[in-house]
This record gives structure tokens, sequence and C-alpha cells, in this order.
């Protein structure tokens, strides 16, 4: 099977050794007649990029059936993690996990591999072959493998994965369908119309995508400093209607809800980790009233900011 360095040095970084950082957690399991999947956490350094990423592996060997598998492999960065998530540590109990001091931000490799036994069935009585069939009938002669774009359904179909709170035989349950989800999504990348790709037609030019990722840095930088959609579209120099589509496409979610999201985290670590009042918050973050940040952060938590403090 293809090793984890693999998926990391189509994100740019031959240099970058994995096996030197910390790792957070390490999952690895089947469920059973459908997935073996691992993922890997890793502590990631300030100074480390990696971009988002995926690969979809086709391996056949003509006269060894038994060594044939699909595999799915991510990259994704940016997590948060906490080493007492297992047993709930405070700030994990009063949803305050950016404040958590207990916090590792984190670089997810995953992994997904499928045996021919478990693929075939989606092809099983089929006459005429797609080439999305000829793979997963493992009747392709040809082994490859090719980059995903995580665009937006896949993306969330990986958080959804990285975030469930199931176990046992329920987990097992989440897991299959989670990951038939994926499949879904990676082979219609792959191998379904171009234009399912994106439903942005502009977002398959690398250059827009990059756009479009780069404004989402710009806002993470800015989080004290609100922008206006004009003045984001200029920092990365990209049409405002292409910047909101592409941006909604990519990260499934709009703008202004990403931004007030990272924000209100953003105030939830500056109130309960680092201690400062509601007034000081408020103003950091850019807020005109107290009252406007205070019904913002209750809209975002469910709860009043003074509150938080009181817990």
């Amino acid at each position: 099977m293809y090793s984890t360095t693999n998926l990391l040095k189509i994100d740019q970084q031959p240099s970058l050794l994995f096996n030197e950082l910390e790792v957070l957690q390490e999952i690895e399991r089947s469920v059973p007649g459908s997935v073996h999947y691992t993922i890997t956490r890793y502590k990631k350094q300030s100074k480390l990029s990696v971009e988002d990423t995926g690969m979809l592996v086709y391996h056949y060997e003509k006269n060894n059936a038994d060594a044939n598998y699909l595999e799915l492999r991510f990259c994704v960065s940016g997590n948060v993690y906490c080493r007492q998530k297992q047993t709930e540590c405070d700030s994990c109990k009063f949803n305050a996990s950016k404040g958590c001091v207990e916090k590792e931000e984190s670089v997810d490799l995953l992994s997904f591999s499928f045996k021919p036994a478990y693929l075939t069935q989606f092809v099983r009585g089929k006459k005429q072959l797609t080439i999305s069939d000829e793979v997963l009938s493992f009747t392709h002669t040809s082994s490859f493998s090719k980059t995903l774009p995580l665009y937006g359904k896949i993306r969330k179909a990986i958080e959804a994965l990285l975030n469930h709170t199931y176990s046992d035989s329920l987990e097992n349950i989440f897991i299959n369908a989670q990951t038939q989800i994926l499949l879904l999504y990676s082979m219609d990348c792959m191998f379904g119309d171009n234009e399912k790709i994106f439903a942005c037609k502009f977002l398959a030019n690398a250059d827009d995508r990059e756009k479009i990722s780069k404004a989402r840095e710009v806002l993470l930088q800015h989080i004290g400093e609100p922008l206006t959609i004009k003045e984001l579209s200029r920092k990365v120099a990209i049409n405002e209607c292409y910047l909101k589509k592409g941006f909604k496409e990519l990260f499934g979610t709009t703008i202004f809800d990403f931004y007030q999201s990272q924000r209100m985290e953003h105030a939830k670590y500056l109130l309960y980790d680092k201690g400062l009042s509601v007034t000081e918050v408020s103003l950091m973050l850019g807020y005109s009233s107290i009252s406007h940040f205070s019904t913002a952060f209750k809209k975002h938590t469910g709860i009043k900011p003074c509150e938080l403090l009181l817990r």
C-alpha cells in the first residue's frame, strides 16, 4: 500500500518529515465487509504550511487479485484537537475549545481503503462499463493515482468523519455511510462530468481556486478588522461575484458566516483562556458596541459572553 508520505509530496512538502512531528492521535480500524481506515493527527508546527488536498489511488495487479485495492487519502490542516476530548475537559464542556489549555492545532492524514469484494457490488450485472465502472469492478488494468480537490461536499464529509461522537456498532454504521458518501463524491469528481466537480465553472482554474483560498487566509489575518467584500476581493484580485460564489463552493459556507464563526471562536478564546473582559474583547474584534457583540456571541454559542465567564 502507498505510504502516508506519498500524499504529502503532492502538497509540495518533499523535505517535510512527518515522522519527526508529535503524533496526537492514531486510529486504525476496519468496518467488517466495508472499509479499512486510518486517521493520524499530528501536532502542527507554527512554521508548517500544508495545503489541504486529497488523492485517489487505484492499485491493480493482474496475477495477484488479493493485492488490489482502491484508496482515498486526504491531508487536512488547521483543525483543533483536544488531548482530553475523550474524557471531556472543562473547556469542551463549556463549548470553548478555542480556549482549551489542552488544545493543539493539528494536521490530519486520513486513508480509506476498499477491496474489490466490497466495490464490485456497485457494478454487478452491468453490461456496458464506464471508466468508473471499470475501476469499481477492477477490470481497469493499469494502476494510477490522481489528486482530488477538496471542494465543499468532500470537505464536509471529511469533517463529519473527524468530529463524530458515535461508538461501537453505531460508529461502524456511521463510518460505513460517510465513507460511501466520500467515495461517491470522489468518484464523481474523478470520472463524472467535469461540470459536476465545481458548480462554479471558473473554479476549474487552479489560479482562481488559489485566490479563494487566499481570501480565507486574509479573513483570518483580519479577525479584528472587518473587511468588506469589495476590500477582500481587491486584496486577492478576483471579481466580487466570483469571490462570493467560489467561497461558498469551496468551503460550504458564506464569507460572512465563516468570518462570524471565526470571530466568535476567537472571542471565546479571549474571554475564557486570556481572561479579558467583555468590553475588551468587543473592542478587539471591531464591534461598535458591547450589545452588538453580545447579540452576535449568543447567536453563535447559545449563551451570553458574561455567562461564559461565570462558568
